[in-house]
């Protein structure tokens, strides 16, 4: 719709005599986003970007739509036709549709509250919900559901959980397909790191180009926590593949993250032209005779590694954007390369290392995909939250080697310092929500809260600094005040002071991004077994509650909310270490499961201010100079263990 109307001078013309025009940026504004995307699909049965919305003065929605053709066609009405049937009916019968309007607006007013369910949801809700996912599997091509598939990596974080609650394997199996599928296919960037934002097809072969921070985020720690529960190098290897993507494309001078690279860019054969014109894709596609002549000999292997045809592998489309060039996925193994090019392993991967680095190295020269360089506060507590957890998985992993994912940690701090020193306020207790060209503002919403609180208590977890558990207390205390219900449960999206926002809004469906309530109530498993908060306690329970209607009937729109139910059901597991000497020895026990359910401290010289927020934790001492493991739960502790074999008989026997 950009290309076709909106930068159409005749579409400008109908919209600038009839209409004042409002182009809002959904990410900056999630709160307008959301009040009309529900008028949306409330009344169309769908939703979806790009969405317009007509309405009254008052702002109240009496027509809207997702994508339009510029004229009629396709059996879709065209976006002229439609602008000028509303100038029409506007000026002939306004007061129709101005009461239209305010009833509409009444309804979605109404619809926001959900009656409190008398118990929090049990165990057998669960089974039911991965039921759910394993009817809508794709034995074939992996993923759920048919085309077009989007990464929803709280489902796959969902699924995790139930297999390390009740040992389903059969959940950890469609985890591992998906995750495999996706970075197989052509959805993950082959040269440059990343994944793209969908898969068009059904077999994660062709993407929607787009580069999004909060998929990059969640992406991580479902691969992260793959690693963990498989045991299989494959997935860890992803997630650092896209985290050094991250840190080298959509990284800030002074650390914070930027949010996407568009879709579209102007294609190598075409930078010339003084008029060019974007294509999607045109950035990350090849044509087999550019291969050819950049890689040498190594190009034939290269081309069957990535599927490259004479012709192009890429579909025919309308514009015939991709016509003749190729989109990369992997479309033979390292093994069958070798068998077939009569190599050995180590040699094709040396082969596929220095070809990438050449493609990469020729794709610096071309027209990038724009870049929005906007920073918000949520996305980056995500990505701070990603890069501490793989930080702390391969210092888990191989605790020997204690400066394993020392550059992820550096990243996650700095990220941390900068949304603290540029989008926070410690005098007002205001959380700022989008910083660019050194200028924040917009007050931050719910999600704002709840995702930093989770990338902070990550952090705190790699990097046992007492400020990042200290601040994530004072921003989780703050968002009660400002988004809590305190007569149905769960938190609103806004604080419901802005006037022009219609509708006070609290998300109940965990998409692309998890809900508020939804994450909130996994960071606060974790707050309220370190800190004794009745509050907290009690948000806890009727959060769940609030949910158990959704979790209850369609779980899977709530993945996240049951994932934190598996938590809560599951039971939050402390693991304190104290001292220094032999710590290696019980980490590489720890790290040697996947413990979803388990909040691991370490006390070094932060144990006297950790007493002051945690006092339970004050009187834990290494035995005979020796680092010593505290597993608890609930407050109470098993008695102390200072060896791997120990810790794995206390952790066994509390399972």
């Amino acid at each position: 719709m950009e290309h076709e109307s909106f930068e159409e001078d005749a579409v400008a013309a109908v919209l600038n005599e009839h209409f004042v025009s409002i182009k809002v940026d959904r990410e900056e504004r999630p709160d307008v986003d959301r009040v009309y995307m529900s008028f949306v699909q409330g009344t169309t049965g769908s939703g979806g970007w790009p969405m317009s919305v007509w309405l009254t003065p008052a702002l109240q929605p009496f027509f809207g739509g997702t994508y339009f053709p510029p004229s009629t066609r396709w059996g879709r009405p065209g976006f002229i036709e439609i602008l000028q049937q509303i100038a029409r009916v506007w000026r002939t019968d306004r007061e129709k549709i101005e009461q239209s309007a305010r009833s509409v607006t009444e309804q979605l007013r109404g619809s926001i509250h959900a009656s409190l369910a008398a118990a929090v949801p049990s165990a057998d809700v669960l089974p039911r919900i991965v039921a759910q996912f394993r009817a809508s599997f794709d034995p074939r091509h992996a993923g759920f559901g048919d085309a077009p598939k989007f990464p929803r990596p709280s489902e796959l974080l969902f699924l995790l959980r139930e297999y390390a609650r009740t040992k389903d394997r059969d959940a950890l199996q469609m985890v591992l397909a998906t995750l495999r599928a996706m970075a197989l296919g052509g959805m993950r960037d082959h040269v440059g790191g990343g994944f793209h934002r969908y898969s068009v097809d059904a077999a994660w072969r062709v993407p929607h180009f787009e580069k999004m921070l909060y998929d990059q985020a969640q992406l991580v720690l479902a691969y992260g926590e793959a690693a963990q529960a498989s045991g299989d190098g494959f997935f860890i290897d992803v997630a650092e593949d896209t985290l050094r993507y991250v840190m080298r494309e959509m990284t800030g001078a002074e650390g914070g993250f930027y949010s996407a690279e568009d879709a579209d860019s102007v294609p190598p054969e075409d930078a010339g032209n003084p008029s060019p014109h974007k294509a999607e894709g045109a950035f990350y596609l090849w044509r087999a005779s550019e291969l050819e002549t950049l890689l040498g000999q190594d190009a034939p292997i290269v081309k069957r590694r990535f599927g490259i045809e004479p012709n192009g592998n890429a579909p025919l489309d309308p514009q015939q954007e991709f016509t003749g060039k190729n989109l990369l996925y992997v479309a033979a193994s390292l093994d069958d390369l070798a068998k077939e090019f009569g190599k050995s392993r180590g040699e094709i991967t040396e082969i596929l290392r220095r070809s990438r680095l050449a493609m990469f190295r020729e794709r610096l020269g071309r027209p990038r995909p724009h870049l929005d360089d906007k920073i918000l506060t949520a996305w980056n507590g995500l990505m701070i939250g990603a890069f501490a957890r793989i930080a702390r998985i391969l210092r888990l992993l191989d605790p020997e080697r204690r400066d394993s994912g020392a550059e992820y940690l550096d990243a996650a701090r700095r990220a941390a310092s900068f949304v603290r020193a540029r989008m926070w306020s410690d005098s007002s207790r205001t959380l700022l929500r989008r910083f660019r060209a050194d200028h924040a503002e917009i007050e931050g919403y719910a999600e704002d809260y709840a995702y930093l609180i989770f990338g902070l208590l990550e952090l705190f977890q790699a990097d046992p600094d007492v400020r990042w558990l200290t601040w994530s207390i004072d921003l989780q205390r703050r968002q009660d005040e400002l988004f809590w219900d305190a007569e149905y449960g769960g938190w609103f999206s806004t604080t419901g002071t802005d006037p022009s926002v219609l509708v006070r809004m609290k998300e109940d469906y965990d998409g692309a991004e998890p809900t508020a309530s939804s994450v909130s109530v996994m960071n606060l498993l974790l707050l309220a077994h370190l800190v004794e908060d009745r509050g907290w306690t009690e948000r806890i329970e009727r959060t769940l509650r609030l949910f158990a209607g959704r979790l209850e009937q369609i779980g899977r729109a709530v993945p996240m909310m049951a994932a934190a139910l598996s938590t809560d059901l599951a039971g939050v597991q402390q693991i304190i270490i104290a001292g220094r000497e032999g710590r290696a020895d019980l980490e590489r026990m720890i790290g040697a499961g996947y413990r979803p359910f388990t909040f691991t401290v370490a006390l070094d010289d932060n144990q006297e201010a950790l007493a002051s927020i945690a006092p339970w934790i004050g009187a834990m001492q290494p035995v005979d100079n020796k680092a010593t493991a505290f597993v608890c739960r609930n407050f109470a502790c098993e008695r102390p263990v200072t060896s791997g074999a120990a810790l794995a008989e206390t952790l066994e026997a509390g399972s």
